[in-house]
């Protein structure tokens, strides 16, 4: 029987507040559609990156997994992302679309986990209530926010809107965990 050891990783240290810039990558989970955006952050400024879908198809769902995998690791190794954030799965009536969505979702975390990224997550209501300051808002309204945020024009994948906005919601938090520990 062999056992399986992962390679050492070095964890980039965590930085909050208004230390030297980092870049986060926002992750959208989905089974056949992954959302991705990555910031850069420094001081309490953001400034887009990249964004955009890893499009895994209709194909075996192994395959799926590791087309998620695979490309947020080369995402990861592209863009030179210290810190991840994802968004937690939401269960809605369809218990098998929640196991498939939790399956990708494992799939994305094992990505960063293997490059040593440190992984926050966040809810569905969480992200609209930084980004809009409303937990109810719909997708429209938090992708509009997303572009007058980060100052975008024209119009953003909806996938990869949602991982900007997981990713800005992380920056936010940041600040304010720096904000608290400087008093």
């Amino acid at each position: 029987m062999r056992t399986f050891r992962p390679p050492p990783t070095r964890r980039p240290e965590r930085t909050v507040g208004n230390a030297g810039p980092r870049r986060i990558l926002g992750i959208d989970p989905g089974s056949r559609r992954t959302g991705f955006g990555v910031l850069e952050l420094h001081g309490g400024q953001s400034r887009y990156v990249a964004s955009g879908v890893i499009q895994a198809g209709d194909g075996a769902f192994p395959g799926r997994l590791r087309t998620i995998f695979e490309g947020l690791g080369a995402l990861i190794a592209e863009h030179g992302t210290g810190e991840a954030a994802i968004e937690q799965v939401f269960v809605n009536r369809n218990a098998d679309s929640a196991l498939k969505l939790g399956q990708a979702r494992g799939a994305a975390i094992c990505a960063c986990a293997s490059h040593g990224l440190p992984v926050s997550e966040y809810g569905p209501r969480a992200v609209k209530q930084a980004l809009v300051g409303g937990g109810a808002a719909d997708k429209r309204q938090v992708a509009y926010m997303v572009r007058m945020i980060l100052g975008l024009e024209g119009r953003l994948q909806e996938d990869a809107a949602d991982a900007l906005a997981i990713a800005l919601c992380h920056a936010q938090h940041d600040r304010m965990a720096a904000r608290l520990a400087a008093r």
